[in-house]
């Protein structure tokens, strides 16, 4: 019995466990608590929707070899730049959309791009470099931000001021679109249709190129170079190719994320986007060397419905005074501890 126990935990990973009990116990003190569970339930479906694709973003960078991509910020400061040129010239609806889309995903090509020839200097260093490049790529923006060229009244400071807003609304562009998109209700549980169809679609061009000669060739020499190299696959281009489809499927998470979210956060906005979606598909079972889209499916789905379920709980339970605060030590709790129980294998 004892074996068959310690087989079982070992299948379902300790950390998803214990982020899972976790997410139990707090759903159980929201139905005692007479929280509105139908509710919590259709936010959990919407956070999932909107942080899958970042998390998503991990899996070419784990498999090319270059481990969690701490530098996606690189990416989400592409799909910024594809949403305020959308805004910009006033496009509404899906066309902003997909706007958004062509102007972000050249840029992140080429981001990716160069990003990852640095990588290719600093085998070994990936994640810490990778960090200092997001923490840089955002501070820098900074200064972008001001002295942008747009002069959009939705954007600009008020009262003649220059540069963007710190937050600028999506209300007159794509807010919703993906959510709203074939939505329906289950009782009083409402399904974000288009949002998960569009994850389902990212999953499935993923899972299709996983399955290529490109694919196959970017898994072996991120898995065992040596191996590849003896094969006649050149490393270092597998592992750009990795950085690069991570950096554009980072500049697309961004947009939907903030579709959802119905706002752009421009400044210090993406400087801690990596953290939880690398968190995320840790909790999800995946390693520094491999990772599956089950693994971003399970993980995104477990972390983000605690944060879901834990905020209510704590309103009620310290009635808002330290709410925020029990919120941000479980979200920052749960990234530590996937992170320093991260497997290598």
């Amino acid at each position: 019995m004892k074996e068959r126990l310690t087989a079982a935990m070992d299948k379902i990973g300790l950390p998803r466990l214990i982020i899972g009990l976790f997410l139990i116990v707090f759903c159980v003190g929201a139905a005692i608590l007479k929280l509105p569970m139908s509710m919590l339930l259709s936010d959990m479906l919407v956070r999932f929707g909107m942080n899958a694709v970042l998390v998503l973003a991990m899996i070419p960078a784990i498999r090319a070899g270059t481990g969690l991509n701490f530098g996606l910020p690189l990416g989400v400061i592409c799909g910024l730049i594809g949403a305020v040129v959308a805004i910009e010239y006033k496009f509404s609806g899906l066309t902003s959309f997909l706007v958004a889309l062509g102007v972000s995903i050249p840029l992140a090509v080429l981001t990716g791009y160069l990003y990852g020839l640095l990588l290719n200097r600093i085998k070994g260093q990936e994640m810490v470099v990778g960090t200092y490049v997001g923490f840089s790529i955002v501070s820098g923006m900074c200064i972008f931000w001001l002295l942008a060229p747009f002069h959009n009244p939705e954007m600009v400071w008020a009262y003649g001021g220059t540069g963007l807003r710190n937050t600028i609304t999506l209300e007159s562009s794509f807010d919703k679109i993906l959510n709203n998109f074939l939505a329906f209700n289950i009782g009083q549980v409402q399904i974000p249709t288009g949002l998960l169809l569009f994850f389902a679609f990212l999953c499935l061009l993923l899972w299709f190129f996983s399955r290529s000669k490109s694919g196959m060739a970017m898994h072996v020499a991120g898995s065992n170079p040596r191996f590849a190299q003896s094969c006649g696959i050149n490393v270092n281009k597998m592992r750009i190719l990795g950085t690069v489809l991570s950096t554009v499927l980072a500049a697309v998470g961004i947009l939907v994320y903030n579709q959802s979210y119905g706002f752009l956060s421009l400044y210090n906005g993406p400087l801690m986007m990596a953290f939880p979606a690398a968190a995320a598909i840790l909790i999800g079972g995946a390693s520094l060397r491999r990772a599956t889209i089950g693994h971003v499916i399970i993980g995104t789905f477990l972390f983000q419905s605690v944060l879901v379920v834990a905020s209510p709980l704590f309103n009620v339970i310290v009635e808002g005074s330290f709410s925020e605060i029990f919120r941000g030590i479980i979200s920052n709790g749960v990234i530590l501890y996937a992170l320093t129980t991260g497997r290598e294998e």
